[in-house]
């Protein structure tokens, strides 16, 4: 009960870092599950179905706190923008879920290797995207936000993590706007994490066992920090969380390594 208190604390906390930083909760959550004892089967897809409800009511509530401005009918370029990112996300998080849990099933030593190596290079990506933020003047560049949502949907689909600082860069270096590229990142993250839901639910048909018993403690955090962390956005600076989750990020992939070996 005691660890589940605290998944559920950390769950609050990472979500609304990712909310108000643009990476955060899986990124930072999925590792430091690993590092408790945790299967990636028992992390992976707890962190989808919550991060598919949590995008969604963060979506929402961005909206309604005009950090930013979805519109469908007619589609607007915002909007445009987050559907692209998810298209290319879906096709790579599918085809990720897919090669490492089910046709080559990689051994769960080699899926820790690889979140170790990728949350600690994240950290040296969050720290460095901050300089690229204020002096990217280029225009848009759709091809390159292609490129960094194949990317983050290939990290989602093996470790849970790693999209949103990969999917935050990728826009402030196509062009988006820092502070809209977050909220964007969120509708287009939950759309990818229900295909990577799709995904597990299709290989556990076949068979894999995906392991749901910390969903109630994940979802809890994490739903519940969807709902303020918006607000958040909007009224405090973003300053703290910039620089404290590229650091922790380091130190947590840094562990994990020692760790392993």
């Amino acid at each position: 009960m005691e660890l589940i208190l605290v998944i559920i604390i950390l769950a609050f906390l990472f979500e609304a870092m990712d909310s108000a930083g643009g990476m955060g909760f899986g990124t930072c959550l999925s590792p430091l599950l690993l590092v408790f004892g945790y299967d990636p089967l028992q992390v992976v897809p707890n962190i989808l179905i919550s991060e598919t409800i949590s995008g969604f009511v963060n979506s929402f509530f961005d909206h309604e706190f005009k950090n930013v401005q979805f519109s469908f009918r007619p589609l607007n370029d915002t909007t445009k923008i987050a559907l692209l990112i998810a298209c290319f996300g879906c096709l790579a998080i599918f085809s990720s879920i897919m090669i490492s849990y089910f046709t080559i099933q990689f051994p769960t030593f080699f899926i820790k290797i690889y979140v170790a190596n990728l949350i600690f290079l994240i950290g040296i990506i969050g720290l460095l995207r901050f300089k690229l933020g204020k002096t990217n003047n280029i225009g848009y560049n759709p091809k390159v936000l292609i490129a960094f949502s194949a990317l983050a949907g290939f990290n989602k689909g093996i470790g849970g993590g790693g999209y949103g600082p990969v999917i935050t860069l990728g826009q402030i270096y196509a062009g988006v706007y820092e502070k809209s590229a977050t909220a964007i990142g969120s509708l287009a993250e939950a759309i990818v994490s229900l295909t990577g839901i799709f995904t597990f639910f299709l290989i556990s048909m076949a068979g894999v066992n995906v392991d749901l018993i910390l969903l109630p403690s994940i979802f809890t955090g994490g739903f519940f920090a969807a709902l303020f962390a918006p607000y958040w956005v909007r009224v405090f600076p973003n300053k703290f969380w910039r620089y404290f989750i590229p650091i922790y990020a380091c130190i947590l992939g840094t562990i994990l390594l020692f760790q392993l070996f």
